[in-house]
């Protein structure tokens, strides 16, 4: 299969520009992504080639925009809603809770929500408190919603696309760090599957499950474990909600140890779902409790080293596999 380099933002911009000319009824809407090209240049160009019905800025007002992308869900068409940091998407869960996700289950199947609402989710920095949370766990608490979040560049471009075709709500998380990412994205169509994990590096001796930006993380840390003499199996789970538990099964019953690195806060978070799945699917095969690697359970501070102390770092998951592994 034929690929080209693409960066991360490239990708995205690719899969909604393929999806708007495949199917007229997709369009996007947010702050800033028409006359400014997004505010992350995702969608840049794309004002030029679909024009101001298609592409749509909208006032600084999540609960307003995201109302006008559900009503337009509902009867018919499939919006993209851009939120410029899932952080200010706080003021649309009215509509994303209470609305898009219940849709199907209030009209007893006769209304369906096709919608994808999607940006950056987590810390980006010295953004302090109110700019910088992740909003995975909080999503895939809600029945109703699907939750993507991706950092490789062909997945945000075949994930992407199948959200766009997927007749769900789908909150669809990236990150404003690792816009300009680089990988290898197929040239020709493709289209990846919601709910299924991927296996970044095979490894023996500890499974290590992460997403978004922390794979990142995760895969440095691997790479120092090998020179270790540790094998290292890293699992990037894609989908949130559905969970592949499966994959993560079968690596833990290889491993017998699996560590979770999740940038989320530790208390009901993400990482706590997959040990309590692992406990239940995989209990026999563990020769260490699951650990977690989380952020700090607090607020993110604005100066620099605690921004440092706050996340999970490479050397806080060897720490934690050197621990599972009693060494």
């Amino acid at each position: 299969m034929a690929t080209k380099t693409m960066t991360l933002r490239d990708a995205l911009n690719e899969a909604m520009t393929e999806e708007m000319r495949r199917d007229q009824d997709v369009f996007l809407m947010g702050e800033e992504v028409a006359e400014y090209n997004g505010a992350y240049k995702v969608s840049r160009g794309m004002l030029d080639e679909f024009g101001p019905k298609r592409v749509i800025d909208t006032p600084i007002a999540e609960l307003g925009f995201a109302g006008i992308g559900v009503g337009a869900a509902m009867n018919g068409l499939r919006p993209i809603v851009e939120f410029m940091t899932w952080n200010f998407a706080i003021l649309a869960f009215d509509q994303i809770i209470n609305n898009a996700a219940k849709t199907l289950s209030q009209s007893a199947g006769q209304f369906n929500c096709p919608i994808v609402f999607r940006g950056p989710s987590g810390s980006a920095g010295q953004l302090a408190q109110q700019h910088s949370q992740m909003f995975e766990s909080w999503m895939s608490n809600c029945p109703g919603l699907k939750v993507i979040s991706i950092v490789d560049p062909a997945d945000a471009k075949g994930l992407l696309k199948s959200a766009i075709r997927d007749d769900d709500p789908i909150c669809f998380m990236e990150s404003e760090q690792l816009y300009g990412l680089k990988g290898e994205v197929p040239e020709e169509e493709y289209l990846v599957p919601i709910g299924k994990a991927a296996v970044r590096k095979e490894g023996s001796d500890v499974t290590i499950v992460s997403f978004n930006k922390m794979m990142e993380v995760s895969k440095a840390a691997a790479v120092e474990l090998e020179k270790e003499g540790i094998s290292a199996e890293v699992i990037d789970l894609r989908t949130i909600r559905p969970l592949d538990h499966h994959t993560i099964v079968e690596s833990v019953k290889k491993t017998n140890r699996l560590v979770v690195v999740d940038e989320s806060w530790p208390f009901s978070g993400v990482s706590a779902e997959i040990a309590y799945e692992i406990q239940k699917y995989a209990f026999d095969h563990l020769d260490a409790p699951v650990t977690r690697v989380n952020s700090a359970d607090t607020s993110l501070p604005y100066a620099a080293p605690f921004v440092d102390e706050y996340l999970p770092t490479p050397a806080k998951v060897i720490k934690a596999v050197k621990e599972v592994m009693y060494r």
